[in-house]
């Protein structure tokens, strides 16, 4: 038997919505009765029935407002918001590579996108008493890898901070903000981290998982979190049946940080 999540007819925003876990909420959303609007900064060529696509760049304040544009102007409304989007294209090389345009980038796109598109929808939901806005951060706020994630991780951290204020603000307004913070994925980008990780260690694809795995101090679980599981717990924190759920970070990542 499966959860009816009372999501039937409710509008939904997802950022980053055409790969990894951006994609597996979408089609998640979208089964339980959810009529969603996705961003990337390319449409996809094959569009599912009861989704509609935004092309853009939200890593820039016009791209966000594009977005917000088209959210209000195509469903005159909306109750969900999942900022998925984020990323990093940081060079390894420690501090030293991270000169002021690769912080910029990571700022941009991990914390200034979910920034931007809150303000331009928070006013609707506020005015119309409900809402929930997701913020997808990482554990790597928390187990930052200084070899190559710096920037990324004290933006992830950032947008954490900021979550947490904003759902002091606007929670008593009927507005829930919560954050899922999740460990190692396996996403279409992980595949091909691991992947090239093993090519260069001579050793096969579990190998290559086994390294990432080691790098972050080990995975209890034995394995990364796929996406479809971190869909399905977001999919439960903006249903009716997490109504009480504000102002707190759900880490899903299989044990990998450790707990005093």
């Amino acid at each position: 038997m499966s959860l009816n999540l009372g999501l039937t007819g409710r509008k939904a925003l997802v950022t980053g919505g055409t790969k990894g876990v951006g994609a597996a909420v979408v089609e998640t959303l979208r089964n339980a009765g959810v009529t969603v609007i996705a961003t990337a900064r390319s449409v996809p060529e094959i569009v599912p029935k009861g989704v509609q696509y935004v092309a853009a760049d939200l890593a820039t304040a016009g791209g966000c407002n594009t977005v917000a544009n088209a959210v209000l102007d195509r469903l005159g409304g909306i109750d969900i918001v999942v900022n998925v989007l984020g990323g990093s294209s940081a060079p390894a090389g420690g501090f030293v590579a991270l000169n002021d345009a690769e912080w910029e980038a990571a700022i941009n796109q991990n914390l200034m996108s979910a920034v931007r598109i809150d303000r331009a929808l928070l006013p609707s939901m506020i005015a119309q008493g409900s809402g929930v806005i997701i913020h997808v951060t990482s554990i790597q706020h928390e187990l930052p890898l200084p070899e190559s994630t710096t920037a990324y991780a004290a933006a992830k951290a950032a947008l954490s901070t900021y979550s947490k204020s904003l759902s002091k603000e606007v929670t008593p307004k009927g507005v829930r903000v919560v954050r899922v913070s999740p460990g190692w994925i396996e996403t279409e980008a992980a595949v091909r981290f691991a992947e090239r990780l093993a090519d260069q260690a001579g050793t096969d694809y579990e190998g290559g998982k086994k390294i990432i795995m080691e790098s972050l101090g080990g995975i209890p679980l034995g394995r990364p979190v796929q996406p479809q599981e971190v869909a399905d717990l977001i999919a439960f924190l903006v249903s009716p049946r997490a109504a009480s759920i504000t102002g707190t970070e759900y880490v899903i990542d299989g044990g990998t940080v450790p707990t005093a």
